[in-house]
């Protein structure tokens, strides 16, 4: 505190002490440090236009709110700020603006960071027009923030925080100092695009405050940002803090919610949550006390549990402020909830979340009924929530609360793109109509491209060859993400493993085969994702190497999710070696999505899919989806998918996993297959496992270990296989899956 008053008596007497300011314009480091140094209220350093490579900012300077201390750009976006490189500024009144954060990392725990050091705090500060593109640590769970807010009274406005794939907080709000805390932080009209699944938990977009210091009020304002698909983890936004307000927002086919998870008295009000559909978008997550959530939209949320588009959590009873304080004082005011699949109340009920939600309301709340949804889910005793003046449109479901009045009313949508009952009289229920959702051309640096939607693998060239010496090295070399590489009729020879560092399609003529000679086909390298289509791949060349794969991941860390879809391929012959996998995926790489259709595999040692690399039990996994449809699988020796994610965290949603109109003929039952499984699932939390046929092969083993998974397994027949084995290992009851219309008979099977 002491710190703070010499600070402000210091702004003071500068502001008094007439000056001309100075310009400082560098071109290198040296020059910039030495500007640095002779800073005085009223000064701008301006960056030349170009590359700064390795450049470790720090700015340590005392303005005024008249005069404020500048750090900017010769030309908006023509700053790259690359390599290792961060920001730091500390002291009064600095405004920093027009840079590009690209090509690199921070060597340090942020990228941009309101603090000189633990000492000097930034307050009255700003920085604005700022990018951060893809800044990532080189390993995914190696962590850091991107942008860390301490002191008081900053400003972080119109930037552009884009594409973090490495753990931890995109942007963190800091409660660790007392000058840290009722900070009057503004966080506004910045453009949050796509953070990828993380696949653990540490994937939130902005977080205020940690669980350490829940108990104390941040009273930070969030309004007015864009989060376009930022799929992190299951929490958005994750407020740890109390007094904050958080209005304005457009949450855009986000998955997770926005959550009150720690501290009290926070507003949440007049936010837009769109989901079009997507799997697992939600909308806010209530607990703690005197939580105020009013007039927010939500439209096309496909969230259940934890990710609904409503959820009022219980609490531990005489829980401490860093665990699930029990809700109360709850108002939940003039919402509407339309086409969304579910509405939690008492969510995550069990034996130590016991207490239920008390002296709280939801009042003048809209929704849609039928199968439009949502349907409520209740878990525990809700008569702590009152229920008055709500409204559904359409049939209701049996376990919808009382005070939910039935209306019919004809939706029609506004001007501003919202839904509304047509007829006047039900204006009286949910938000009111002078919302106006912000738009991705509204926030963020105008001067900085936003990404747009699309398959990794569209929007390329076709580049034909046919049959020769390294002809598809070459043009794997010289493809462009997106590009197809078409395949002529013949036998291809591939003697080197080709790096796929980029989306590449390898398309065949249903008459091409590939042979190759090393222990590996494809490896899947940052920034790769690969598509194989129309193709027969025989191992029979390969060599005996310990851990052969057809497609494998790098040795290393890989930064960047990626895909794999085969489709109408034919693989066999991978036998050479006791463990020889057709994918097989490393320590500290994620999968997206892992599709196979209407393929054939056979003689094969290994698995089709091993992915159990991340073994710590931190919660931790390899790939989110894991699709095969119209497949056959014939004498496999492990497993046709090995897929762990071990511990109990409950921050993430997958894996899923997806198995229907497929044969399984002799697989599992190789001398190796320590699981002594078909399938060996461990830790999913999604799956389907639908109208296939399992012959003389191992059984279906599937162990649940967090959270409340869902697992359908139904209309197969098992040909002299053995019964599907089910285990919970931290959840006490029957196991938690639908086993319905399966058949067991015996005999050769067909």
């Amino acid at each position: 505190m002491l710190q703070r008053a010499c600070g402000v008596i210091l702004c003071l007497w500068l502001s008094m002490i007439p000056a001309s300011a100075a310009d400082y314009f560098v071109d290198n480091q040296d020059d910039y440090f030495a500007a640095e140094k002779k800073l005085q209220a009223g000064d701008t350093i301006i960056l030349s236009n170009g590359v700064w490579q390795d450049f470790e900012i720090t700015l340590d300077a005392i303005g005024t709110a008249d005069n404020p201390i500048r750090l900017q750009a010769q030309t908006p976006g023509k700053v790259v700020i690359s390599g290792q490189s961060n920001l730091r500024i500390g002291g009064h009144y600095i405004i920093v603006s027009g840079l590009i954060f690209r090509d690199g990392y921070s060597p340090s725990g942020e990228v941009i960071s309101f603090r000189r050091n633990i000492n000097t705090l930034a307050f009255n500060s700003r920085i604005t027009q700022v990018v951060v593109d893809h800044f990532n640590k080189p390993d995914r769970f190696d962590n850091d923030y991107w942008v860390g807010i301490y002191g008081q009274n900053n400003r972080f406005d119109h930037n552009n925080l884009v594409g973090k794939s490495n753990k931890g907080v995109t942007l963190a709000v800091r409660l660790n100092s007392a000058d840290s805390r009722e900070n009057n932080h503004r966080i506004d009209h910045n453009y949050f695009g796509p953070r990828p699944v993380l696949g653990s938990n540490g994937g939130e977009t902005l977080r205020i405050g940690t669980s350490k210091f829940a108990q104390y009020d941040s009273s930070t304002i969030v309004e007015n940002n864009f989060f376009d698909r930022c799929d992190g983890e299951v929490e958005i936004i994750s407020a740890k803090s109390g007094g904050n307000i958080l209005r304005g927002n457009v949450f855009f086919e986000s998955s997770g919610t926005l959550t009150l998870r720690h501290g009290d008295n926070n507003l949440v009000e007049r936010n837009i949550f769109l989901g079009n559909g997507k799997d697992h978008t939600g909308g806010i997550r209530i607990i703690n006390k005197g939580q105020i959530v009013r007039h927010n939209y939500m439209e096309g949320l496909r969230g259940s549990g934890f990710a609904s588009a409503l959820t009022v959590m219980n609490g531990v009873p005489n829980s401490p402020v860093n665990r699930y304080v029990q809700v109360s004082d709850a108002q939940i005011v003039g919402n509407s909830i339309y086409n969304s699949d579910f509405i939690t109340l008492a969510g995550g009920a069990d034996a130590e979340r016991s207490a239920a939600p008390i002296d709280s309301v939801m009042r003048a709340n809209l929704i849609t009924g039928g199968d439009a949804g949502p349907i409520f889910r209740i878990q525990d005793d809700i008569s702590g929530i009152k229920f008055a003046e709500n409204a559904r449109i359409g049939a209701a479901h049996a376990n919808h609360p009382d005070g939910i009045k039935t209306i019919k009313a004809q939706l029609v949508r506004a001007k501003n793109g919202l839904l509304y009952p047509r007829a006047s009289q039900f204006s009286k229920y949910g938000v009111p109509r002078d919302l106006q959702p912000i738009t991705k051309e509204e926030v963020g640096a105008s001067w900085y491209e936003k990404p747009a939607a699309g398959s990794l693998f569209s929007g390329g060239s076709t580049l034909a060859i046919a049959p020769s010496e390294g002809v598809i090295e070459k043009a794997i070399a010289h493809a462009k993400a997106g590009d197809v590489i078409a395949l002529g009729d013949g036998e291809y020879i591939v003697n080197i493993t080709l790096a796929i560092d980029k989306a590449i399609t390898l398309k065949g003529s249903g008459q091409t085969k590939i042979v190759f000679d090393r222990p590996s086909l494809f490896e899947i390298a940052e920034g790769g994702s690969l598509r194989l289509e129309g193709l027969t791949i025989d191992g029979a060349l390969a060599p005996d190497s310990v851990g052969n794969a057809l497609i494998r991941t790098t040795s290393y860390p890989i930064q960047s999710n990626f895909l794999i879809e085969l489709n109408r391929v034919q693989i066999s012959n991978l036998s050479v070696n006791k463990f020889f996998d057709v994918i097989k995926l490393g320590k500290s790489t994620f999968a997206d999505r892992i599709t196979i259709k209407d393929s054939q595999f056979s003689d094969i040692s290994g698995s089709i899919l091993l992915a159990t690399s991340e073994t710590e039990d931190y919660g931790q996994y390899n790939a989110e989806y894991v699709e095969i449809k119209d497949s056959n699988f014939q004498n496999i020796g492990g497993p046709i998918v090995n897929l762990y994610r071990g511990g109990r965290d409950e921050s993430t949603f997958g894996p899923h996993f997806n198995l229907k109109d497929s044969r399984l003929v002799n697989v599992g039952l190789g001398k190796n297959n320590d699981s002594k499984s078909a399938i060996m699932l461990h830790g999913a939390q999604y799956t389907k496992i639908l109208d296939n046929k399992f012959i003389s092969s191992a059984p279906i083993v599937v162990n649940h270990t967090v959270g409340r998974p869902q697992t359908r397994i139904a209309d197969n027949k098992f040909v002299s296989t053995p019964r599907v084995m089910i285990s919970e290992l931290n959840y006490e009851g029957e196991p938690r899956v639908i086993l319905s219309d399966n058949a067991y008979v015996e005999g050769e099977g067909k």
